[in-house]
C-alpha cells in the first residue's frame, strides 16, 4: 500500500509544474512575451501601449522625484496590467462557450469595471501632476 496521495501517482497536467530553477524561469519568459503578444492582438492594449510610449518618457520629465516619477509611470503600467487581466477574464470566458450567461456577463463587467477603475487612478495621477506642475 502506497503512503503517497494519488495526485502524487499520476503524472501532472502541465509540464512546467516539473521543471524548476533557470529552466522553469526561461520557459515562463516565454510564456510572459506570448501574452504580451497576445494582448497586442487587442484593440484596447495596443492603444494603451501606444499612449505608454509617450506617457513614459513624460513620466520622467514632469515627475520632480523619484516617488512622482514611480506613481506617473506606475500608473500607466497599471492600466497596462489591469488590461490584461480583462483580456485573460473574457478569454476564458468565451472559452467556456459562447452564449449568454449572466455569471459570464458579470465576469467580463467586472474586468470592464477594473479597467475603468485604472483609468481613472492615471488620470487622477496625472492631472494632479500637471496642475501642480503648472502652478510652480
Amino acid at each position: 500500500m502506497s503512503l503517497r496521495p494519488p495526485e502524487a501517482l499520476s503524472p501532472p497536467v502541465n509540464p512546467q509544474k516539473l521543471r524548476t530553477g533557470l529552466d522553469r524561469l526561461w520557459h515562463a519568459t516565454g510564456y510572459s512575451i506570448a501574452g504580451l503578444r497576445a494582448g497586442w492582438g487587442e484593440t484596447a492594449f495596443r492603444q494603451e501601449a501606444l499612449a505608454a510610449v509617450v506617457l513614459l518618457p513624460t513620466a520622467f520629465w514632469l515627475g520632480r522625484s523619484w516617488v512622482e516619477v514611480a506613481l506617473l509611470a506606475g500608473s500607466v503600467l497599471l492600466v497596462m496590467i489591469v488590461e490584461l487581466l480583462n483580456t485573460g477574464i473574457e478569454t476564458v470566458v468565451d472559452r467556456v462557450g459562447p452564449e449568454w450567461h449572466d455569471l459570464s456577463k458579470r465576469a467580463k463587467d467586472l474586468g470592464s469595471a477594473a479597467v475603468l477603475l485604472a483609468l481613472l487612478l492615471a488620470g487622477g495621477i496625472w492631472a494632479a501632476a500637471l496642475v501642480t506642475r503648472m502652478a510652480a
